[in-house]
């Protein structure tokens, strides 16, 4: 191909001017995934996950990123599923971010997460105890003895029981049974008389709070007293919260408790073109969004850019915050 030195140049200038033209061309031309890590199938975490997805999918024709969702073992398994690169996004307890952020608690063998990068937060999570009815639970105390599901080990909501316990001074032996379910299967045991409650933290409405109440007549235990307190004042993670009245059969008044916020967060090692994009497409489609999940009806996206974020914020999320003017 033996070209002229002139239309060498010319075929250059046309490939730069293809490129100028095209700017989105190297990501339609490489396909890209990203995956999110949430909980339970039948939790908010993986609702949420699924309507960020979806409105990522939707403009995959434009950035060529392919999102898909993860049903996994809950806050504590995400961070540290996205601190080993196996998942892009997760989504955790403000109080997981917090700790693992500062490298406490769980995270205090391994030290800070130094990649942990916060993108928002989303809804609030009231830590829930449903018992069964014929268990006559009226508060937390006379759970002491009773067959009560912890959660299971590397969720948010087993550390967060832990925390509690510490609070009320009672170690897990203080339970007849301790019994370590996943919150997909609680409800079910709950139902079949094989525990007396469970302790699960979750945005509501939540279908697995709905389903025992419904099946079986399961009720809300209120979560208060001097160790709460004690609790929500050493804390900036936890807030006093109400399960608002009327959301469940036979729950006329609220259930006043406390609680956290899912946040929705991601490593420093994800593009921040990536995150720009995941971003967007939540915060252009907010309406959408919002309508997605009842937990999601009174989100406020300048809250969910300063409320509950302990890790610092992603780069490619700031660059949108600071376009919008939130930041």
């Amino acid at each position: 191909m033996n070209k002229t030195p002139l239309s060498r140049r010319l075929a250059l200038a046309a490939a730069v001017a293809l490129t100028v033209a095209l700017p989105a061309a190297p990501a339609l031309a490489q396909q890209k995934f990203i995956t999110i890590g949430t909980g339970g199938v039948t939790g908010v975490y993986y609702a949420a996950g699924g309507a960020i997805c979806r409105l990522m999918n939707k403009d995959r024709a434009r950035h060529g990123i392919r999102c898909s969702v993860e049903s996994t073992g809950g806050s504590v398994f995400n961070i540290n599923t996205i601190k080993a690169g196996e998942l892009d996004f997760g989504v955790t307890q403000s109080d997981w971010q917090y700790h693992a952020a500062k490298g406490t608690k769980v995270f205090e063998k391994d030290g800070a997460v130094q990649d942990l990068r916060a993108v928002f937060s989303v809804h609030p999570e009231p830590f829930t105890v449903l018992a069964r009815k014929e268990a006559n639970i009226a508060k937390f105390e006379d759970l002491k003895g009773k067959r009560f599901n912890v959660g299971n080990p590397g969720s948010g909501t087993r550390a967060s029981m832990e925390e509690l316990l510490g609070a009320v001074g009672w170690k897990l032996g203080d339970f007849s049974l301790a019994s370590e379910l996943k919150a997909d299967e609680h409800g079910a045991a709950l139902c079949d008389n094989k525990i007396d409650g469970f302790f699960y933290g979750v945005g509501h409405p939540s279908a697995n709070i709905q389903d025992p109440i419904t099946t079986c007549g399961a009720k809300l235990v209120p979560l208060t007293g001097p160790a709460v307190d004690k609790l929500v004042a050493g804390a900036p993670y936890y807030a006093k919260v109400d399960i608002p009245g009327g959301l469940y059969a036979g729950h006329p008044n609220p259930t006043p408790t406390y609680g956290v916020l899912a946040t929705f967060v991601t490593s420093a090692k994800v593009p921040d073109a990536t995150v720009y994009e995941l971003v967007k497409a939540v915060f252009e489609n907010f309406d959408e969004f919002k309508k997605l999940h009842p937990a999601f009806a009174n989100l406020d996206p300048k809250r969910m850019v300063k409320d509950g974020n302990s890790a610092p914020m992603h780069p490619g999320a700031v660059k949108y915050y600071k376009e919008k003017g939130w930041l």
